[in-house]
């Protein structure tokens, strides 16, 4: 393999030519953009730090959040002390960030778009917004909006959720996370470098209805919206049936990140499975097992092995989480009362928020806790009297 071509330079696509160039092959990534700035997202878990530490040990400006206020209808709110914080970079200064580290592996960059690709022997002619160019192989990195319909992931309505907002000055400590009854998403205010994102994702409902929703928030809240910079964006978000048959791999390409619908169907984080799967596809390709078919087989493998199986676990939990009912109440109410009255459910929380806790055994950690959970909230509302004596000691 002489040759391989990355579409796109999003943290995806640049982590993915990195790794390739470190390995000693001739890489180089098209993005008509390069840097650049988005008013959501640029947030990464603690997984991702601990796991990548450059996120965290270098010079560009970021942020470290220790708090997290979570609100629901009829429960009020709760604050979550993170025990792992937050980072938080702007998305321009982690994009070069991660470009920066590609071009000092050796990776050619050419700020170009690559408007159609076509098989030419056993290897690819990529036709891009400033000529003709040649690979052996192909990393798809173009995001959830691929204008390439023949590689990536193949989403359909039922596989995507709406994320809008706006961008507006202003500052705070804490992230904030509001819970609406009838939606499969919420709220948040994202306190980024110099600015808040405040925003809105929500499945299987029109922008329109979210939009109108997200206003009367800030409006209560006094947060200016009228004016201020409003964006939108397009989040994969693939239903159970999406994930055995997602498209993530094929002759001569692999996808990453948000185009190939790797995305956490309850949280909308991206940024961890864009990493995390630009370094498997990388791992596939420098590995030994035979030739360029049997990479994309061990890609899928790796992919499944590692997150994809978890992932489609929690889009089945979904639906449940944001729209179910538990104890005569909703579960985003019982989350935050949980959370005020049970540290066994606070370290439940604290965990996801991390990303230590993954989806697959969340039930069976819920259901070991939940005893001991439902003890401290009876003891932290007063009740130790209905609480026999032996069962205290």
């Amino acid at each position: 393999m002489k040759r391989v071509a990355i579409l796109g330079g999003g943290p995806a696509g640049a982590f993915a030519a990195e790794q390739l160039a470190s390995a000693g092959l001739k890489v180089i990534l098209f993005d008509e953009k390069l840097a650049w700035e988005k008013p959501c997202g640029g947030g990464l878990t603690f997984k991702a730090y601990n796991q990548y530490p450059f996120l965290i040990d270098n010079a560009m400006p970021k942020r470290l959040v220790t708090e997290t206020v979570l609100g629901a209808p009829k429960a009020g709110t709760v604050t979550l002390k993170l025990g792992d914080p937050l980072l938080i970079y702007s998305r321009f200064d982690l994009n070069r960030l991660l470009l920066e580290r590609a071009g000092n592996a050796g990776v050619e960059i050419e700020k170009a778009r690559v408007n159609a690709m076509s098989r030419y022997g056993s290897g690819w002619q990529l036709r891009t917004s400033s000529g003709v160019a040649d690979a052996d192989f192909c990393i798809v990195a173009t995001g959830a909006r691929n204008p390439l319909r023949d590689v990536g992931t193949e989403l359909k309505p039922e596989d995507t959720m709406s994320a809008l907002g706006y961008y507006i000055p202003g500052d705070q400590e804490r992230i904030d996370i509001q819970f609406l009854p009838g939606l499969e998403g919420y709220i948040w205010i994202f306190p980024r470098c110099g600015h808040l994102s405040v925003g809105i994702c929500g499945k299987g409902a029109p922008a329109a209805l979210l939009r109108k929703r997200l206003e009367q928030y800030m409006t209560e809240r006094d947060l200016p919206w009228k004016g201020a910079t409003f964006y939108s964006h397009l989040l994969p978000s693939l239903d159970t049936g999406s994930w055995k048959k997602n498209r993530v791999a094929g002759d001569g390409w692999m996808a990453v990140g948000d185009a190939a619908g790797l995305v956490d169907p309850i949280t909308g984080e991206g940024l961890y499975y864009a990493i995390r799967s630009a370094d498997l596809a990388a791992r596939s390709l420098l590995s030994e097992v035979g030739g360029a078919a049997e990479k994309t087989v061990e890609y899928r493998r790796l992919l499944r092995r590692d997150f994809t199986g978890d992932l489609e676990f929690g889009s089945r939990l979904a639906k449940r989480v944001f729209l179910g009912s538990f104890l005569f109440g909703s579960v985003p109410a019982r989350m935050v009362q949980f959370t005020r009255r049970s540290p066994r459910f606070s370290a439940i929380m604290q965990d996801l928020f991390a990303g230590r806790q993954p989806y697959l055994g969340l039930k069976k950690r819920l259901f070991r806790n939940l005893n001991g959970s439902l003890y401290e909230i009876g003891m932290s509302l007063g009740f130790s009297r209905l609480v026999p004596r032996k069962a205290r000691a």
